[in-house]
This record gives C-alpha cells, sequence and structure tokens, in this order.
C-alpha cells in the first residue's frame, strides 16, 4: 500500500489516492467511502488494506458534518465532528475527503497529533486555529514546535464559489479569490492559502507548513467529488503516535 506523506511528519502518516484496492469504476479502485453507491464489501476490503498497513491499531474516525468542532479523545471510537486531536500512543486518527483539504498535526514535543477535515465551511469557521488553541490549551503545546502537513485538496483555479461564500471569507480576512472572467458573479477560491495564512496567524513557523500542493479536481490519481458530479470514491488522511 502506498502512501503520499509530508516530511515535516516524523511519525506513522498518509494520504491515500484512488490506487491499490478492489473497487470498479467509477469507484476505482481505493474506495473508502461507505456513504458511495460502491458496494460495501469492496469499501470494506480498501478500508482492511489501508488498516493493515498502519498494524490494523485502533482508530478513531469522524461524523464528517463541514463545521469546526475538534474533539480530545484518549480511546477509539466515532464523534461527531471534523477534528480529532490525541496523546495517546497506538490510536489512529483518520479523516475523509474528496476535494476538502484534510490536515494532518503533530506537535513532536508535547507528542500529540491531529487530523482534521477542512472544507470551505470548515475554514472559513476556523476549525485550525480552534486545533491550534486546544493543542495549547489541553497539552501545553507552543505554537511554534507544531507541524502543519495539508494533503490534496481543490485548487483555487478548479474552486468556482458564489459572492455568498466569498463574502464570508471577506468578513474573517481570508478571501483569497479573484474573480471568474468567464462567470460574472463567481469568484475562484484559493483554500490552501486560507490554511497556510490560518497557520502562520496561529503562531506556526513557516518552514513547519508544508502543502501537498496536488489539486484533486485536476489530477485523476485523486476521487474528486465537484469534478465527478458525486458519483465517486473518498479517501483517508490518517495519523498516529508510534507505541513508545
Amino acid at each position: 500500500m502506498c502512501f503520499l506523506t509530508s516530511p515535516l511528519l516524523e511519525v506513522p502518516h498518509g494520504f491515500t489516492t484512488r490506487q491499490g484496492g478492489v473497487s470498479p469504476a467509477p469507484y476505482d479502485s481505493l474506495n473508502l467511502g461507505l456513504s458511495t453507491a460502491d458496494s460495501p464489501e469492496h469499501v470494506i476490503e480498501n478500508r482492511k488494506r489501508v488498516l493493515a498497513a498502519f498494524g490494523d491499531p485502533p482508530t478513531i474516525a469522524l461524523n464528517q458534518v463541514h463545521g469546526n468542532q475538534v474533539h480530545v479523545v484518549e480511546t477509539a471510537g466515532t464523534w461527531e465532528g471534523d477534528g480529532v486531536l490525541t496523546a495517546r500512543p497506538g490510536l489512529l486518527l483518520r479523516v475523509t475527503v474528496a476535494d476538502c483539504y484534510p490536515i494532518l498535526l503533530h506537535d513532536p514535543v508535547k507528542h500529540v497529533v491531529g487530523a482534521l477535515h477542512a472544507g470551505w465551511r470548515g475554514v472559513v469557521s476556523g476549525i485550525l486555529p480552534r486545533a491550534l488553541e486546544l493543542m495549547q490549551s489541553r497539552y501545553g503545546s507552543s505554537p511554534d514546535t507544531i507541524r502543519v502537513a495539508v494533503g490534496p485538496g481543490i485548487s483555487g483555479p478548479n474552486f468556482q464559489v458564489g459572492s455568498e461564500v466569498l463574502e464570508q471569507f471577506e468578513r474573517v480576512g481570508l478571501a483569497f479569490a479573484w474573480s471568474d472572467p468567464q462567470h460574472p458573479g463567481r469568484y475562484r477560491l484559493d483554500l490552501e492559502q486560507a490554511i497556510r495564512n490560518q497557520a502562520l496567524r496561529g503562531g506556526v513557523a513557516p518552514q513547519n507548513y508544508w502543502a501537498l500542493g496536488r489539486c484533486t479536481y485536476a489530477d485523476p490519481q485523486f476521487f474528486s467529488h465537484r469534478r465527478d458530479r458525486g458519483q465517486t470514491g473518498r479517501m483517508w488522511a490518517l495519523i498516529m503516535l508510534p507505541n513508545r
């Protein structure tokens, strides 16, 4: 099983692609989403393959709601929200994406990891700042030691939004956007730039921020909900502290 990884993170982690599973088109092949119309048997087999690559550890999962709720957890299970933090070694955190940005966090000093699901609603409502604040208040992390790794997501040139979305980003100073000349009243919004801005505002050192820089919409190696008009699979981003 092959994962995309970040050079910043010194703990087991990875971003899946759409390759390496058993699902047929249009979910070919490593679809990890049970909410899709793919056969559950295929998805379960795909999930087994991914989890086996991490040693089949207990897992922390999320029922994602496109919000900014971040949970601090120490036991395996499933929570409703879009972010999770833990200091417990051996627990595997995961988030599910197919255009939204997965964000993995690691504090190598306080031994804390986190995983966030950041779509535009999560970004504009501050899921990353909330996670950074929780790492400081609950674990004593210093922002300049926290490492932030951003996986594949839809890029600015391919993410068209309306004025009602842009106005929300303008209100929080995150309007990294430009007019779409072919579609009056529509804009192209760079979510990754907004995430980077939030990280640096939150005290993350520039050298501790990393983005994969690959677009799910443009790159056929990834599932894209927008490109494939909903008929697509799901990917995971995963991270864990190793057992000491």
